[in-house]
């Protein structure tokens, strides 16, 4: 053999090696974009779902009883005002567990959340699977619109996949509406709540930068409590009525050792109705001013003056009104499901 065929065929060796790894790397990116398209398990509430129905055998309701299937309903469903809901019949009814694993897939579309229910073989509406039973159909209900805007057509399509891919997988049938009738609905929602939300701040300007270890205590001992990562005034409901932040930063999001303002939120449809909102939010202002030896700013950066506050409490119950009247209760579940 000579030495260019000897060469010819390492050279052709090479090519084939290129290709593989070339083929690889290929493979390897259009996975990395379709993980990136949903959340991490840490985070996936349908993984915390899988873990809840290990750990629940067997699962018992409040009164301390054992859940039974047979005309039992959680009281969770679907809204059909401001979610697109879709219906999967299976041929034969399914174990809670494969229904969780096949359900791990996607938990949102884009920004939008995705909830699951399930409806049991025999009867009993489900908001959430339990070990040991078995269903006979599910809804996958999408958020129609939150703050990220309304559902878009790519946002609808993903879901919509995916249930065709759930029905396929164990031999069902899918229904739903129209991509058109979808897309027309989310854009009204999205409207409507543009109209209806409002996000209201003023800060406490420092004489300095301060300690943060010190500025965060001091706003504790003013009155703030955990929440959640937050820190926030609660009414007697135990819901936020405005939270704090420190630099525009969350208390765990801190990166510098000093903090030269304090910033008060407060996030009008995820706090409940107060006649008295703006008013109560810059009274504690101006306490931690006080305590701090530091200025009370709007939201426009200037001082803030006592006189506003009663003209924008009227402002703010107005819109507080408004919200109940279109449907959505201020500080409740739902409404924060929108405003998110």
């Amino acid at each position: 053999m000579s030495d260019l065929q000897i060469a010819l065929i390492l050279l052709g060796i090479l090519l084939i090696l290129l290709v593989v790894v070339f083929n690889w790397w290929q493979d390897r990116r259009v996975r990395q974009q379709m993980q990136s398209q949903f959340p991490d398990g840490d985070t996936d509430p349908l993984m915390s779902q899988l873990t809840e129905l290990e750990r629940r055998e067997p699962s018992m309701t409040r009164g301390g009883d054992v859940a039974s299937a047979d005309g039992e309903h959680d009281a969770a469903e679907a809204d059909c005002t401001t979610e697109a809901v879709i219906d999967i019949s299976f041929s034969q009814p399914l174990d809670a567990q494969d229904l969780a694993q096949a359900l791990q897939s996607v938990s949102r579309t884009g920004a939008k959340p995705v909830r699951y229910f399930a409806e049991c073989e025999g009867g009993g509406h489900r908001a959430r699977l339990r070990s040991g039973e078995s269903y006979a159909s599910m809804q996958i209900a999408v958020l129609l619109a939150n703050r990220s805007g309304p559902l878009s057509a790519i946002e609808w399509s993903q879901v919509w996949m995916a249930a065709q891919a759930l029905a396929q997988q164990f031999d069902g049938a899918v229904e739903g509406p129209e991509q058109d009738d979808v897309l027309r609905r989310a854009a009204a929602l999205d409207n409507t709540c543009a109209d209806l939300d409002a996000l209201v701040g003023v800060s406490v300007r420092l004489p300095g930068p301060m300690p943060a270890s010190s500025v965060i205590q001091m706003v504790k001992d003013a009155g703030f409590l955990p929440f959640g990562q937050q820190l926030a005034w609660l009414a007697d409901s135990g819901q936020p009525r405005f939270t704090a932040m420190f630099d525009g930063a969350q208390p765990k999001d801190i990166q510098s050792a000093s903090i030269e303002r304090i910033d008060l939120l407060l996030d009008l449809p995820n706090s409940p109705a107060d006649d008295h909102a703006f008013s109560r939010m810059a009274t504690v202002a101006r306490d931690l001013a006080s305590r701090l030896d530091g200025v009370v700013l709007d939201d426009q950066g200037r001082p803030l003056p006592e006189s506003t506050d009663q003209n924008i409490d009227e402002q703010l119950s107005n819109l507080y009104e408004r919200l109940e009247q279109a449907g959505f209760t201020a500080g409740q579940e739902r409404t924060g499901r929108i405003f998110s």
